[in-house]
C-alpha cells in the first residue's frame, strides 16, 4: 500500500458511518480532534525513538502517518499538494529552504 492508496482509503471513508469505520469517527469530531490525535501518536513515535524499540517505532511511525492523512483530510488538504510541496523543495538545502521561509 502506498501513501496516495491510503489517502484514497481515509478519503473514501470519510463519507461512511462514523459507527461503522473509524476514520469516519474520528473526522466526524472535526479538524481540532484530528489534530490532537495526530499530535498524540507523533508524542508516541518520539517516545519509540528515544527508547530505541525498532518495532514498536515501525509500528508507531505508520500510526503517524496514517494520522497525518486523516488530519489533512479534516482540512480538504490532499496528500498530492504536500508532495507537489516536497518536490518544489527537493534539490535546495534544508538550511536554505528554512532560511527563505523566514524572508
Amino acid at each position: 500500500m502506498t501513501l496516495d492508496d491510503l489517502a484514497q482509503t481515509i478519503a473514501a471513508r470519510a463519507a461512511a458511518d462514523p459507527d461503522a469505520s473509524w476514520t469516519a469517527k474520528l473526522l466526524s469530531k472535526g479538524p481540532e480532534k484530528c489534530a490532537e490525535k495526530f499530535g498524540e501518536e507523533a508524542v508516541e513515535a518520539i517516545i519509540e525513538a528515544i527508547k530505541g524499540d525498532r518495532e514498536r517505532l515501525t509500528s508507531e511511525a505508520a500510526d503517524v502517518l496514517f494520522h497525518l492523512l486523516v488530519m489533512l483530510q479534516s482540512r480538504d488538504v490532499p496528500l498530492a499538494d504536500v508532495m507537489a510541496e516536497l518536490a518544489r523543495r527537493q534539490g535546495t538545502s534544508g538550511i536554505a529552504e528554512k532560511a527563505a521561509r523566514k524572508s
